[in-house]
């Protein structure tokens, strides 16, 4: 009948009331009055920030309306529709006083409580006259209640009339030192640290941790408001932020901090195994759900795909058909919970899905004056604490540094121009693996700035963070090592700077072998961003590439770790050294193997363009073995009603030349043929040349091939990874760096998702870099 009153998941500010349904009877609506009475009394021994006096002075009425409540609860009229009315009326209100009241104690919402405490207050004064309006129809001389019940009810109606829910004067003080500190900060001017102290004291803001999750809702409106397109709010907000970042920098030494981004990476793996995932997909889209919310059927959608049924004027359940009795959609925050823990242990993204609400490509400027000067004070702060504090120091400046880089542009920007960098490479060298990890962790985010790469190739960053890549403390630092070597590659001096260095093909391969399956995906992609110059391709043939990633490919159940493995495999194979590696390598059973299991439409095209590589590159054994795998060509036919347009190409080109080996091989020799029938017509010159001679090494033993038709390698068990070490979310970044594209002349700015933040190189940029590729290999 009621729906539960608690609801952690909404926004701050927002009252979901439910109103009760038609037809309750009384006594019902007084039962669920009485516990919602109860629950805001409850409210009386907690502490608030803000709003101490309008609180006290409504839980104090509600309190009185509690002891009439319990005196009538045993005879009450069942047939008064009056009586219904009031009640219903103050059930919906009391919701509406929870739901401030919990808005008012929120962690992490103290400041920005406090900022609105004029509009605060004036909502505790609608809420107080609607009780008053309430219980002006209420007949109490119908109740059977003692006379001194019925007064105190009178009191309560008259002083809710008459009540003026106002601004705290303690509260309109702090509200006016804030004001002052921001305009000391946007004049350039370093506040008064006791004017801060008195102002976080007042708040009850005492720890790093505290005032860090007030930054982490401050950062969460923005994001809100932005993808909203309601920016009203933004310049106040970014202020804040800005503020009390420099307070968290600066003004709290505290010994333990950052455990709020910390999580154990452990999995529930027993809850997970008894779960359907196809449970994970919205019925409407069909997609992984990213933000589930329940209906007032029962049934689950994803939030923006059931928003458009309902703007589109649906008012039916789009799986049960039944009509909705309210629009109001509930966070199903559990289901939420376990689709990003499968996700994670299954190696999927969201990140795409999430792509809209996490752009901060707005974030190059700064979103208002006083926050960016609040920023370059502590970006100056942070850089001295490198260079002449403790270790304790240089440590949670690094962290510091690490967070503040995080999700904006401009603040990467400053703390380059503060020259941190040249600071945190010399902290690499170090026995403290705390120390080394946010050291590398913060210059993984000043790597994504353009000034940032070129600082730390100026300042010969490249073999400190090989030597992490090597030698780091832990493994969480290699990976993170890795994934700078990927940004830091992107201009393309850099990356064939980079690919010269002896020291690097080698790392990468080996931390392949032996890293986490996040280490193995960075390594993987860093290695493609290095092969985007043809000079590197022999130097990672000669690391042993190949037979790391076919050894990967045969032990690994990742679906976008194997994908960006067969990418990278796809790129090798274009070159004829690459071809015969990857035969030597015996990977042709392995790619079969993935052509005909891997669910990932990307993957399956990678597998077209490596065999349709082995066979222009190397020999008519190749075609030999692929004719005599039965299950190839129809997996081909299906690839022909799916995938990109440039995947079709290969695919047709590749069933035409395994079509005409199979019409003449049984006719003749392949040797009495001329070579000139093999050539698909759809292949340029250089293609065709190369099947020219490919049948001239038609002798040639190639190693691997007689194993096309063999069932690959049982796969290995695979590494346990420990995905939320860190910062567990999403967000996405916009990099200023160019690639070039040299069909257009012209340079594309790329833009990526840092999935998982510092362990993984993002999943949609390594798309991007495998199309720039794919773009830049058509033209060749």
């Amino acid at each position: 009948m009621i729906q539960r009153f608690d609801r952690n998941d909404r926004r701050i500010l927002t009252f979901p009331a439910v109103h009760p349904c038609e037809g309750i009877s009384p006594a019902t609506l007084l039962d669920s009055l009485i516990t919602l009475s109860k629950g805001i009394c409850s409210f009386k021994s907690k502490f608030f920030p803000s709003q101490r006096r309008n609180v006290r002075e409504m839980i104090r009425q509600v309190g009185i309306l509690l002891i009439f409540f319990e005196e009538i609860q045993d005879h009450l009229p069942s047939d008064r529709d009056s009586i219904v009315l009031c009640f219903a009326e103050l059930h919906t209100t009391f919701q509406k006083i929870k739901f401030l009241l919990d808005d008012c104690m929120r962690e992490g919402a103290k400041t920005w409580m406090l900022m609105k405490s004029h509009s605060v207050a004036c909502q505790f004064q609608v809420l107080v006259r609607t009780v008053a309006t309430a219980l002006d129809v209420l007949p109490l001389n119908c109740l059977n209640v003692s006379r001194e019940i019925k007064e105190l009810v009178l009191m309560v109606a008259n002083q809710a009339q008459r009540a003026k829910m106002e601004l705290d004067p303690e509260d309109e003080e702090a509200v006016k030192r804030v004001i002052l500190l921001l305009n000391q900060f946007e004049n350039k001017f370093q506040p008064d640290p006791r004017v801060i102290k008195k102002f976080l004291d007042y708040l009850d803001i005492t720890t790093w941790e505290e005032c860090h999750k007030e930054i982490k809702f401050l950062e969460d409106e923005i994001n809100f408001e932005c993808s909203e397109n309601y920016e009203r709010e933004v310049p106040m907000l970014s202020s804040l932020v800005g503020f009390l970042s420099y307070c968290r920098g600066i003004l709290f030494e505290d010994s333990v901090y950052g455990n709020s981004d910390q999580s154990d990476g452990t999995s529930n793996l027993e809850t997970l195994s008894c779960l359907n995932p196809e449970d994970f997909r919205c019925p409407i889209s069909l997609e992984l759900m990213t933000d589930p919310v329940t209906v007032s059927t029962g049934q689950t959608y994803d939030r923006a795909s059931i928003q458009k049924w309902l703007k589109s004027g649906n008012l039916l359940c789009p799986k049960t058909g039944a009509t909705l009795q309210s629009t109001e959609l509930v966070s199903n925050s559990s289901l939420r919970n376990l689709i990003q823990q499968f996700c994670a242990d299954n190696g999927i993204s969201l990140a795409k899905s999430r792509k809209k609400s996490r752009d901060i490509s707005r974030t190059i400027l700064p979103g208002n004056p006083a926050a960016a000067e609040a920023i370059k004070f502590l970006s100056e702060f942070l850089a001295c604490r490198l260079y002449f504090g403790s270790d304790q120091q240089k440590t949670k400046a690094a962290y510091e540094i690490r967070l503040l880089a995080k999700s904006n542009i401009f603040n990467r920007s400053v703390l380059i121009e503060a020259a941190t960098i040249p600071a945190l490479l010399q902290m690499l060298i170090t026995n403290d693996p705390s120390m080394q990890e946010h050291s590398i962790s913060a210059l993984l985010k000043l790597s994504k700035h353009s000034n940032g790469k070129k600082v730390i190739m100026e300042n010969r960053g490249l073999n400190s963070i090989l030597g992490v890549l090597m030698n780091g403390l832990k493994l969480e630092s290699k990976q993170i090592a890795a994934a700078i070597i990927f940004y830091i590659s992107s201009p393309r001096e850099y990356h064939k700077l980079i690919g010269e260095n002896p020291e690097v093909f080698p790392a990468l391969v080996d931390l392949i072998k032996h890293g986490t399956s996040c280490g193995k995906k960075n390594a993987i992609v860093a290695i493609f961003g290095l092969l985007l110059s043809h000079r590197n391709h022999e130097r990672a043939l000669g690391a042993g590439t190949v037979p790391a990633l076919v050894n990967l490919l045969a032990s690994s159940d990742k679906v976008e770790l194997n994908t960006d493995a067969l990418a990278v495999l796809a790129t090798f194979a274009e070159r004829t050294e690459g071809s015969f590696a990857i035969l030597e390598a015996s990977a042709l059973p392995v790619i079969l193997n993935q052509l005909q299991n891997t669910t990932s439409r990307a993957g399956k095209e990678y597998c077209v363009s490596i065999l349709l590589s082995l066979c222009v590159n190397s020999g008519a054994e190749v075609l030999a073995a692929l004719v005599r795998e039965k299950a190839l060509m129809p997996l081909l036919y299906s690839l022909l009603t799916e995938g990109t347009s440039q995947a079709k190409k290969r695919t047709r080109s590749l069933i035409k030349i395994l079509q005409r080996f199979c019409e003449t091989s049984t006719s003749r020799l392949v040797s009495e043929v001329p070579q000139e029938q093999f050539i698909d017509k759809n292949l340029d010159s250089n293609q065709s040349r190369a099947i020219s001679k490919a049948f001239s090494l038609k002798s040639t033993d190639i190693s691997g091939v007689a194993m096309a038709t063999e069932q690959p390698k049982p796969a290995a068990k695979e590494v346990k990874m420990d995905l939320f070490e860190d910062d567990d979310e999403f967000e996405e970044f916009a990099i200023d760096q160019e690639w070039e594209d040299k069909e257009k002349g012209k340079e594309v700015t790329q833009q990526w998702e840092d999935d998982w933040d510092d362990d993984d190189v993002n999943d949609d940029f390594s798309l991007q870099l495998r199309k720039e590729l794919e773009i830049n290999t058509e033209k060749k």
